[in-house]
Parts: C-alpha cells; structure tokens; sequence
C-alpha cells in the first residue's frame, strides 16, 4: 500500500510539473510573439518618420478625390477603414507588450469602449474636406456592430471626425469580408472612387484568407491604382498579411505562429 501510495504521489508530481512546464511553454511564446512588436510600437508612437507617411497618404488620397471623376447620376463616396488607418490604436497594442497578452477579442472590446482611441496624423482633415467638398466618407470596419459602435462613434466625433452616424459607419455584423459593405454603399447611388486603408482586404475580396504570394500578386497586378485608387497607410503591427505567413496560420499553436514568423524571413547567409 506504501509503494502504491508513493507510485501515485510520484505520477501527480509528474502530471503537476508536466502541466507547469506546458503553462510555461505558452506563455514564454506569447512573451516572445508579442515582444515582436515592440519596435513596431515604437516607430508608430515615436517617428517624425510614421507621421510623414500617415500626412504623405492623406495628401495623396486628397489628390486622388479631387481629379476622380464619377459616372452621370452617381455621387462621389470614399470607403476608409478605421483601425491603423483613420484611428490609432498603438496604445492597446503597447498594453499587450506590457502584459504579455496575444490578441483577445474581449480585451479588444473593452479597449474600444475605454473610449482611447486617437486620431491619426491627417486623417480627420482629410474627412473632413471630402464631406464638405462634394464626396461623402463611408467608415467600413471590423469592429464589431453589436457592442463597439457607441464606443467607435463617441470618440471619431470626439476626435472631429465630421460626417460619422450610424447610417455612415459599416461595421462587422457576420463577415469580416468588406466586399458586400462595399456593395451596399454603391445600391445608394454612390461610385465609390477611393479606398483608405492599412490592409489590402480593405480595397477587395481577392486578397481575403489568402497566402501573401498571391497578395502579393494582386499588389503587382493593380500597381498603377495604388496612390490614385488605393491608399496604403503603414502598419507594422498587424495585419492579414500575417495569417498568409503559413497555411492554418491561426489554427495552430503560439510556437507554430512564432516558428511560421521566424521561418519567413530571408536572411544573409554569411557567417
């Protein structure tokens, strides 16, 4: 009966230290995931370099609306994301950073409704001029329409954002797929003439769940409408881009998603 009771106190230390270990292994993978973004975090929140682009872009898009013209009988509408393109969200990201956090939908919520969010560098003057300069601004986001538009509103009027109501603001009911949002603005009468974004799924559906060749692919294949169609804001954090790093990108484990970053990167082979 002793050995047995010694054999069963041995297995639960074995168990206990096995799922420790385990414990640790996924936290020392979402500390090494989220750690990645720290340089990111800081050119976005830092850099003279990242505000010249963000205005770079508005002065850009404010060019592409003024010489894009319509067919008869349709009004000018401007479709613009809002996350990383029109609002900043660097400061939820660096809360990640700070407590080891992967990305979690609840948290996001909860960042939303803090009500936080800041404006990025030229976006509200650029809102502004196409609302009063003949276009109208359409927000199509995927933040989520049942409990993050009181929040996303609240601060893009806060913000100055003239133009933004509930009738404006297209966010995720089932589909992160923008392209039916994008259908529904043009059955009102709109040409929607430019697209404002950080994430190539923001212009199309082609680019959406796919690897980064084939994103890549439609970038080379529609060069000439990046800068008159299409408006690229930066976005070193996040992105699609990272689920086209490796089939099943998100299905699989911490390290999995760590090993598929690490794998990507072509490197110098000198010693």
């Amino acid at each position: 009966m002793k050995n047995l009771k010694k054999v069963v106190i041995s297995l639960a230390a074995v168990c206990v230290l096995a799922a420790c270990s385990n414990t640790s292994n996924i936290d020392q993978y979402e500390h090494k995931l989220e750690q990645q973004a720290v340089l990111g975090i800081n050119w976005m929140q830092e850099s003279g370099e990242y505000q010249a682009l963000a205005y770079q872009a508005f002065n850009t898009a404010k060019i592409a609306f003024n010489n894009a013209k319509v067919k008869k009988n349709k009004k000018k509408a401007v479709v613009v994301d809002l996350d990383e393109t029109m609002v900043d969200n660097s400061a939820y990201a660096g809360w990640q950073v700070k407590n080891n956090k992967n990305f979690a939908s609840a948290d996001w919520t909860r960042w939303v409704n803090a009500r936080e969010t800041q404006a990025i560098p030229g976006a509200v003057e650029f809102n502004n001029y196409v609302n009063k300069y003949g276009g109208k601004v359409f927000y199509v986001s995927n933040r989520k329409d049942k409990n993050e538009k009181a929040g996303t509103l609240d601060d893009m009027k806060k913000l100055g954002f003239e133009g933004a109501t509930e009738e404006t603001l297209y966010l995720k009911k089932d589909t992160s797929n923008k392209v039916a949002r994008f259908a529904e603005i043009e059955k009102q009468g709109y040409e929607i003439i430019l697209y404002v974004g950080d994430n190539l799924n923001d212009f199309t559906g082609e680019t959406y769940h796919k690897p980064n060749v084939e994103r890549r692919a439609f970038v080379a294949a529609n060069s000439k409408e990046f800068g008159r169609k299409f408006i690229v804001l930066p976005n070193p954090n996040y992105g699609d881009w990272e689920g086209g790093l490796a089939k099943d990108y998100y299905k699989g484990s911490l390290k999995d998603r760590y090993d598929a970053r690490m794998n990507a990167i072509k490197a110098w082979g000198g010693k």
